[in-house]
């Protein structure tokens, strides 16, 4: 399927985002004219880097999707993308306990070497 979403400055680019991210979009063709200065690079660049994260086949130029549309994988149902497991990332937080103890555990040795070397 075909998708035409907004232009990138007027939201087009969180709109891709979005849909990446919720894993609507297994293939980005996403062109831009590489000697015209965008309004919205940064918004390009966080695309860049969704589909990366997201490990989805990006492409933003002509070369890459002819390489890409004529691929046998292009075309093959069985080939499935790898989607990455973030799950230690996105639970990074959940051991915050244990970094509260282990800076504890720092502070008291601190202390006991501060109060050695006053005596």
């Amino acid at each position: 399927d075909i998708t035409i979403l907004k232009s990138g400055p007027l939201g087009g680019d969180q709109q891709i985002g979005s849909r990446i991210v919720e894993g609507e979009i297994d293939y980005l063709f996403f062109f831009t004219d590489p000697m015209t200065l965008q309004p919205h690079d940064t918004d390009v660049k966080a695309l860049t880097r969704l589909a990366g994260v997201e490990n989805i086949v990006f492409c933003c130029n002509r070369s890459t999707a002819d390489h890409i549309i004529t691929s046998p994988l292009f075309t093959d149902p069985t080939y499935e993308r790898i989607h990455p497991d973030y799950t230690n990332y996105t639970q990074r937080f959940e051991n915050k306990g244990i970094i509260s103890e282990a800076v504890e555990q720092v502070k008291k040795r601190r202390n006991k070497s501060e109060n050695n070397i006053s005596k």
